[in-house]
C-alpha cells in the first residue's frame, strides 16, 4: 500500500506529523511509520487519517499488489 500523507499534510496548510496525530488519537510514531510505508494502519485509522487531511480514502491510499 502506498500513500501520499506527507504531501497532503503540506496541502493541508502544512499540517504537522503531531497536528495530524493528534487529530486522529495516534502517536507521531504512528504517523512516521505510515508514511514512510513500514505500518499498514487499519482500516478505520485509514479513514480517520483521509477525514483529518479532508480527502476521500482514494486520494491518500492506494493498494498496490505485491508480485
Amino acid at each position: 500500500m502506498s500513500n501520499h500523507l506527507r504531501r497532503l499534510r503540506f496541502e493541508a496548510g502544512e499540517m504537522t506529523q503531531q497536528q495530524l496525530a493528534q487529530q486522529v488519537g495516534v502517536t507521531r510514531q504512528t504517523v512516521i511509520a505510515i508514511e514512510g510505508g513500514k505500518y499498514a494502519p487499519s482500516l478505520e485509522l485509514a479513514f480517520k487519517l483521509a477525514a483529518a487531511l479532508g480527502r476521500p480514502l482514494e486520494q491518500v491510499f492506494q493498494y498496490q499488489p505485491e508480485g
